[in-house]
């Protein structure tokens, strides 16, 4: 009796996994055929300039109090774990290097981009699943009106953009933050920082930074408008899709810095 439950356990487990793997392999190659179908309309683009612009003005500026906030305590936690971990051990000239390399190789990109997936992903998957449950995108079917192009292409579009845009903003203002936090901390004066942080400073580092967030704006984009695609069941359905959205873009962001990582440093 026990090795006939065992068994029933094993193959109540097998069929876990294999459906796990069926509904994985099921929602890739939609996002794929979501992302082709947006990817062969980017010559219309110039033909949706107006679409565009407000998604990126909902995405970009929008996004400014946000990042700006969160930025200045990224600067300021950054450059306080870098002096504790000094102390007694490292001139404090070398604090501007540390912080340096942390903001600008990951912290910066890669934290600022989860937090504007955490806004953009919601709003996409929450505008799409309300649109899908209320039936919207198939009256735009129905009126011959192609969705991708003028729904799910300028989202991605506007992200592409505006992601790395609020990246360079983003670092400015953590690096100011750095400044005044160390001065006030420990009282390095603003040369010796400044010196610090041109010590090793290698322009690539920010160019990869920067540009990698441009993928990072793409991921969140396809993900809600997908999430938003899936939703069904009324409010309960669009919250789950917004919930999914913003999980797969931070799982799919930490995935792809590391896969940049790997290849590029």
């Amino acid at each position: 009796m026990g090795a006939l439950k065992f068994v029933m356990r094993c193959g109540e487990l097998f069929f876990c996994i294999t459906d796990g793997i069926e509904a994985f392999l099921r929602h890739l190659a939609r996002i794929f055929i979501l992302l082709s179908g947006i990817i062969r309309r980017l010559p219309l683009i110039v033909k949706n300039i107006p679409l565009s612009f407000e998604q990126m003005y909902a995405v970009g500026v929008e996004s400014v109090p946000l990042v700006t906030v969160i930025a200045i305590f990224i600067g300021a936690t950054t450059v306080t774990q870098a002096v504790y971990q000094f102390s007694g051990f490292v001139p404090y000239k070398y604090l501007g290097l540390a912080v340096c390399k942390t903001l600008i190789g990951e912290i910066g990109p890669v934290f600022t981009s989860m937090v504007i997936a955490q806004r953009v992903a919601t709003s996409i998957g929450a505008e799409i699943g309300s649109m899908k449950i209320n039936d919207q995108l198939d009256a735009m079917t129905c009126l011959n009106l192609d969705s991708i192009r003028y729904l799910f292409m300028p989202r991605m579009v506007a992200c592409a953009i505006m992601v790395p845009i609020l990246v360079i903003w983003s670092e400015c203002i953590a690096f100011i933050s750095s400044i005044i936090t160390v001065f006030f901390s420990v009282h390095v004066t603003l040369y010796v920082y400044i010196s610090g942080l041109k010590l090793l400073f290698n322009p690539a580092d920010l160019i990869i930074g920067i540009a990698k967030t441009s993928v990072f704006g793409a991921i969140m984009a396809l993900t809600g408008c997908y999430f938003g695609l899936e939703a069904k069941g009324g409010a309960e359905g669009v919250g789950e899709a917004t919930t999914k959205a913003v999980m797969i873009s931070c799982l799919l962001i930490l995935v792809f810095d590391f896969i940049i990582a790997l290849y590029v440093f």
